[in-house]
């Protein structure tokens, strides 16, 4: 394979630790192959003392990253019901989700373009997260009846107000102005611009304790005007609407607003998996006060709950994805349907559990 065939490609210059994903006709969709050979290497870049930092990207110009391959999940499902991938893919990139937390050097995300769901645990959990005019950002997760994994629990139930429920239940986009404002990206820097803030990252003295300060420094010399945010004028219907203690209640409340603005709501949440909506409003709940750690150690119990081959989340995969018919038939096809024991299995601890020492 040359190397510009892989799909994901790996680089030491001038200090930095470069990583491409390398799928843009996928729209670089992260791989179970990609998240093990991030595992294979970043730690020894950790440990490197020769390297300062590492820079994520993406290839191609329309995506950093899309989320995570999830049709190859469905075909397991369907054509090696022992297969294993189902376990593997969601322990193995939460492994790699909690190594970028906790990175010891500046991890730093150029994000030119789509960012979701996968992508967003690459780049949302590290020290600095750039985005350029042509950032995307969502959650969809809800839309293939799922909820938003890789850390989703931890840094969207610290978002200001409901927002966090907001942009979990209805997969809403955000442009680079409304996500700096919600402080889910740190610095707006134009497309044009990011080689030559790669080449000033590369010609930093980054050394001492004070590394992220110092690529803050760094950033702030390319940082542009990405506009006025949308955010601060919806958070008062956001909040009005979206704190609720049920999916019902949320439903009620859109229902009782004639706004447009709430009827759109209303009528994006009526398309999702009943069952997603629940088992997310209660994720977001359990982990507003727990650790990193204790996230992904819920999120991989409720993912691999989620891989039983009757779940929504192969038909929304079907649905969506596979034969694009956009009618997934939901199971139960009603909030009303929604049992609380259906949403606290989710939470049951699983084989393989996955724990952090």
């Amino acid at each position: 394979m040359r190397m510009s065939d892989a799909e994901i490609l790996f680089e030491v210059k001038d200090g930095l630790g470069l990583i491409t994903l390398n799928r843009p006709k996928a729209l670089n969709a992260l791989t179970h192959g990609m998240i093990l050979e991030l595992e294979k290497v970043i730690p020894g870049w950790e440990r490197d003392a020769a390297i300062k930092a590492v820079v994520l990207r993406g290839a191609g110009d329309r995506a950093f990253c899309a989320g995570g391959d999830v049709a190859n999940l469905y075909r397991e499902s369907r054509e090696n019901t022992g297969g294993t991938l189902r376990r593997d893919f969601f322990y193995d990139e939460y492994i790699v989700n909690r190594r970028i937390y906790r990175y010891a050097k500046p991890w730093i995300s150029l994000i030119d373009g789509i960012d979701m769901g996968g992508g967003v645990g690459l780049s949302v959990h590290g020290s600095h997260s750039v985005a350029t005019e042509k950032f995307v950002f969502a959650m969809p997760e809800t839309t293939i009846g799922l909820f938003p994994d890789v850390g989703g629990g931890y840094f969207l139930s610290r978002l200001p107000g409901a927002l966090g429920v907001f942009l979990a239940l209805t997969s809403y986009r955000l442009k680079a102005a409304d996500a700096l404002w919600a402080g889910i990206v740190d610095a707006n820097v134009p497309s044009a611009r990011l080689g030559e803030l790669l080449a000033a990252l590369g010609g930093a003295d980054l050394s001492g304790p004070g590394a992220n300060r110092k690529v803050d420094g760094v950033i702030a010399r390319f940082v542009a005007d990405p506009g006025l945010p949308t955010l601060p004028d919806m958070m008062r219907d956001i909040d009005r609407c979206f704190s609720a203690e049920s999916v019902l209640e949320i439903k009620a409340k859109l229902e009782s607003d004639a706004s447009p603005w709430a009827q759109k709501q209303l009528a994006a949440l009526m398309k999702l998996s009943p069952l997603s909506m629940a088992i997310t409003l209660e994720q977001l709940r359990r982990c507003a006060n727990r650790s990193f750690e204790d996230t992904m150690t819920i999120e991989y119990r409720m993912a691999q709950h989620a891989m039983r081959s009757d779940h929504d989340f192969f038909e929304g995969v079907r649905a969506l994805l596979i034969d694009k018919d956009q009618n997934p038939r939901w199971n139960p096809p009603t909030l009303e349907g929604v049992t609380r024991d259906m949403v606290e299995a989710h939470f049951e601890p699983v084989a393989n559990d996955l724990r952090f020492d």
